[in-house]
């Protein structure tokens, strides 16, 4: 919170005080466990990397709200925490109706929440702490987005530094290229934070589209784009190693996907604007911002025909590839259940006839096709529970549906009620808190939230 305190001490409006309090009380509950509390143990073990995970992202959105309560720029708690928890999750799903005149240092740390939850709050910790145990890949694996999780480098604090470094240099090149663009500083600084972390809260009410400038769209439609590939590519380009890159299957399919989503929805809204290459502009912002589950909008999609919606909402469920900041079902998941298809359906043609899954032309483990279905079922599962709840307060199929799939896939913006010309708002606390359980979620994969409801995970081994 201290940057967003320093951006409050410069522009003023007043909410300095409320950063000077969340501090105060964040650092005072931060301190004394650790002198009150002594573990027995400094390893951990892959169950404990899951509480550890699930308890840390519903309990630091809690000390995130608490400088929009005492502001006094969002007073209900329960619209706090969903605010809060839609920021560190880079969901963007907002209940504010009024941005605009909101003090700049409460929309800072509301952006800024973006960029922290993007590459993972545990990974960043793991970046500073390399003195935690060598066992802090269980922290990583719990929080890191895709069916595997890679080291890039030996050690884990190394990898999270490589990462983090990544993840600065490309913010800072979209940030110094947007002040080219004609942005101002601050406006700049927004944007990046939530492209950076797929987030897609502006400080604006007509998001992107306040600026009316299809060069700012185009860049940050390329930056959405770029931040929804896998970091572990950018590695690979780094060490001039573009072989092991370009064998990337994952990303090709990524791109294909893009590629086709845009033709898709520019042919469909083009008698809508009349003019080819403004409906390519807004076909591939929308695609870009959808897939990268960022959520920023140029235009009104809700108002496009329903061809053009159906393929956003496919891109909501698809995301973009893992191993990036962005949510969805991820696109390495995609492949390799098509490709697990394709290998059943000719073991039916041919039952002797040995066929091995491969991803890079690396086989995968029979486990990991396992777990896919399993996480499938459950995704959809909890997407359909998610969306009957909202439908006790929702107006209509599409709200409830769209509500509770782009929580769950962290994208923000859905159709109808809850398109992106407007907000969460109406719903009462039980929606939001529903909503922001999808989220949390989504956001970590599922499995260290529901571990935090087994009785099993809380019994002494």
């Amino acid at each position: 919170m201290l940057p967003s305190l320093l951006v409050s001490l410069l522009y003023g409006g007043g909410d300095a005080p409320a950063f000077l309090l969340s501090i105060g009380i964040t650092a005072l509950c931060g301190a004394l466990p650790g002198f009150l509390l002594k573990p027995k143990r400094a390893d951990l073990t892959p169950r404990d990397g899951m509480v550890v995970a699930g308890l840390s992202w519903a309990i630091f959105s809690f000390f995130g709200c608490l400088p929009f309560v005492f502001s006094g720029a969002i007073s209900h708690f329960a619209d706090a925490y969903f605010e809060t928890v839609s920021g560190f999750t880079t969901t963007g799903a907002s209940i504010l109706t009024e941005i605009e005149s909101l003090p700049r240092g409460i929309l800072f740390w509301r952006s800024f929440t973006h960029w922290i939850g993007g590459m993972g709050v545990l990974i960043f910790t793991l970046a500073l702490l390399p003195r935690l145990s060598g066992r802090s890949a269980h922290l990583a694996r719990a929080e890191s987005p895709g069916p595997t999780f890679t080291k890039l480098l030996p050690r884990m604090s190394d990898t999270a530094k490589i990462l983090y470094i990544l993840y600065l240099a490309l913010s800072l090149i979209m940030f110094l290229v947007l002040l080219l663009c004609g942005m101002n500083a601050y406006d700049a600084l927004i944007h990046t934070f939530g492209t950076a972390g797929t987030g897609g809260f502006s400080n604006y009410n007509a998001s992107v589209g306040a600026f009316q400038s299809p060069l700012i769209e185009w860049v940050i439609a390329l930056f959405m784009l770029l931040f929804g590939i896998n970091f572990a590519v950018y590695f690979h380009l780094i060490r001039k190693d573009v072989r092991q890159a370009a064998k990337n299957e994952e990303l090709w399919a990524y791109l294909i996907i893009v590629l086709l989503g845009t033709l898709g929805v520019t042919l469909s809204i083009l008698p809508s604007y009349g003019h080819f290459f403004t409906a390519l502009r807004y076909g591939f912002f929308h695609v870009s911002s959808i897939i990268s589950t960022t959520g920023f909008s140029a235009a009104d999609f809700n108002l496009w025909p329903v061809f053009a919606k159906g393929i956003l909402v496919l891109l909501m469920f698809i995301g973009a590839c893992a191993g990036s900041t962005a949510g969805g079902f991820k696109v390495s998941r995609i492949v390799m259940l098509v490709k697990s298809g394709f290998r059943d359906v000719r073991h039916t043609l041919q039952p002797r006839k040995v066929a091995v899954v491969r991803m890079d032309g690396k086989p995968v483990q029979e486990g990991t096709l396992s777990t896919l279905g399993v996480y499938l079922f459950l995704y959809i599962c909890i997407m359909i529970l998610g969306a009957l709840i909202v439908s006790l307060e929702a107006p209509d199929f599409a709200t409830s549906f769209t509500a509770s799939l782009t929580c769950l896939s962290n994208v923000g913006p859905g159709l109808n009620a809850v398109g992106p010309a407007n907000n969460f708002a109406f719903f009462s606390p039980l929606i939001k808190w529903s909503l922001s359980f999808l989220m949390l979620a989504g956001r970590l994969e599922i499995y260290p939230i529901l571990a935090l409801f087994s009785i099993s995970v809380w019994k002494k081994n």
